[in-house]
């Protein structure tokens, strides 16, 4: 971490302790309209700018490579593991009800990832969790030199994510540009909405009571996920293959020291205090997610779990201890 990124570091972690850090995303009683009523037939119209169009284009005649084909790499070992704990944890009818989505993605050895997938590209609301899709348009619109990680645009950014700042977000939406986040969201060399796979991340609206630019076209979220595509922004950030190495280990030093001490940073905190955790999560009513890189004594990983219940925090942290175990006992 830079010196300028320690000082903003702890400038933000006074405001949070000091409880002036408006727009919590993740505080019971946001405001946020989830959906509108489904159009017959989802039109892609909306997000068919002329750059997206070309590169699909481009993508039909020589397909971009997928540097995170995680689906590849269902393990049958791990996923037997994963649909157990959540049996033993009595969640296995709420996974079937579609009121829960888990992904568990063992990356000790990122050339031989192991997958463990529960509806995995089921679209959610995920709340403030697809603000890391607004972290990665801002660094590709900086590598693009139409943006300059400055002091006040790095300060946005940390805000943003380590205290879910919903003012901060929506600053820098408006600094990207919400229909330049659909696009990145679309390419071909990201796929992180992707229509074969029913979607992925989407932010298509301020965080905050207005500002609605476009649902997503095929479940009209405002703020949503696949935990699919979530673990894949995470493995694309892992092995450095968002924008360039050099921002990717930027933006994974922004999701690290998370000021939010709930969900998976309670859970870790219990298990093992020392782990790091380079994380985003949302909550809105009903609605609890979590997303995370762990890694603690020699074993790397990332989990996302999303949810829809009352008692969705509560879930996070006793799946979250559940995917450590399994990684820690299961065959590598």
């Amino acid at each position: 971490m830079t010196a300028s990124s320690r000082r903003l570091w702890t400038a933000i972690t006074a405001l949070v302790i000091l409880g002036s850090v408006p727009g919590l995303a993740d505080e019971a009683g946001s405001r946020e309209d989830i959906l509108v009523p489904a159009a017959q037939e989802p039109s892609w119209d909306v997000i068919e700018d002329r750059i997206t169009k070309g590169l699909r284009a481009l993508d039909e005649i020589a397909p971009f490579e997928d540097k995170a084909p995680l689906w590849d790499y269902v393990d049958r070992e791990l996923q037997a593991e994963t649909d157990r704990a959540l049996r033993d944890l009595e969640l296995a009818d709420d996974a079937r009800r579609k009121r829960l989505a888990v992904v568990l993605v063992d990356v000790t050895d990122t050339e031989h990832p192991r997958v463990a997938t529960v509806n995995g590209d089921e679209m959610m609301y995920a709340a403030s969790l697809p603000k890391i899709a607004v972290l990665l348009a801002a660094f590709e619109k900086i590598a693009e030199g139409k943006m300059k990680l400055d002091l006040q645009t790095e300060w946005q950014l940390q805000k943003m994510i380590k205290a879910s700042s919903n003012e901060a977000a929506t600053a820098m939406m408006h600094k990207v540009g919400k229909e330049y986040i659909a696009r990145v969201l679309l390419s071909p060399r990201y796929r992180l909405y992707d229509p074969k796979h029913n979607g992925g991340l989407w932010v298509g609206k301020d965080y905050a009571k207005a500002g609605l630019w476009r649902r997503d076209p095929l479940h009209n979220l405002s703020h949503g996920a696949t935990a699919m595509q979530v673990a894949r922004f995470y493995f694309l950030l892992e092995t450095e293959n968002l924008v360039t190495p050099k921002h990717s280990r930027k933006m994974k030093e922004i999701l690290g020291h998370s000021l939010l001490r709930h969900k998976f940073v309670k859970a870790m905190n219990r298990i093992n205090p020392a782990a790091l955790l380079f994380r985003k999560s949302g909550s809105w009513r009903t609605y609890h997610s979590d997303s995370a890189i762990v890694q603690h004594d020699g074993r790397k990983y990332i989990a996302v779990v999303l949810s829809n219940d009352k008692n969705g925090a509560v879930w996070l942290d006793e799946i979250l201890t559940a995917l450590d175990n399994i990684i820690f006992t299961s065959n590598s």
